[in-house]
């Protein structure tokens, strides 16, 4: 029933994952840059990848609707409370000292915020599904994987910029901006309200494994 979403989720292009290590050397100053936004980006990388798994475990045939919802219903809000947190990070660190800084900065922190919000609509959608009704709500789950696809594919202009030349570069070497190993429990999607909110967004990108059930 959840199959389709979790392999919405399973590519997770998150904010700088897609960076490998690089050994050029970049600017003093990007440098600093760089790890003073990666010190705040791997909690929140971790919070997202851990709402993901969470997800991904709660795709059995025989799984209920209002566990299904729930699990969904929580990993949503915690990846938009931790999308609203990458942008925070991005923003507090001020523009990166690259020419086109304060552009490039601006966009990405617009698309992290633009993000977060999504994920909030889908929290929202998900908990309005009729749990009841499998059939509707396995509709309705569909909806949702395909609202994903288009998260994933819309807006992402601007963190592919700040993720590239010399700012990319940097960002590769901190170890907070490597894609962390998910530790997630079957609750560990639920999310804690302690988190901060700051705004952030970027999505999963669709798996070609999708499967053709919701």
């Amino acid at each position: 029933m959840n199959k389709k979403l979790a392999a919405a989720l399973s590519g997770g292009a998150v904010l700088v994952l897609a960076l490998s290590g690089c050994s050029d050397d970049s600017d003093n100053k990007v440098n600093d840059w760089a790890k003073k936004v990666c010190d705040q980006v791997h909690p929140q990388l971790q919070k997202i990848a851990n709402a993901n798994a969470s997800i991904q475990q709660q795709t059995a045939d025989n799984s209920k609707p209002a566990d299904v919802q729930e699990t969904d219903s929580a990993a949503f809000k915690q990846i938009s409370q931790a999308y609203k947190a990458l942008g925070s990070a991005v923003e507090s660190a001020g523009p990166p000292p690259v020419d086109d800084g304060e552009t490039t900065q601006k966009e990405a922190v617009k698309e992290l915020n633009a993000s977060s919000a999504a994920y909030a609509k889908l929290q929202e959608k998900v908990d309005a599904l009729d749990t009841k009704d499998q059939g509707k709500f396995a509709d309705g789950l569909k909806g949702i994987a395909d609202e994903l696809n288009k998260i994933s594919t819309n807006g992402d202009q601007a963190l592919k910029k700040l993720q590239s030349g010399e700012v990319g570069t940097a960002m590769a070497k901190q170890e907070g901006c490597q894609k962390p190993t998910a530790s997630a429990s079957p609750s560990a999607g639920k999310s804690d309200d302690s988190e901060p909110s700051t705004d952030p967004s970027k999505e999963a990108s669709p798996s070609a494994s999708a499967s053709k059930k919701a």
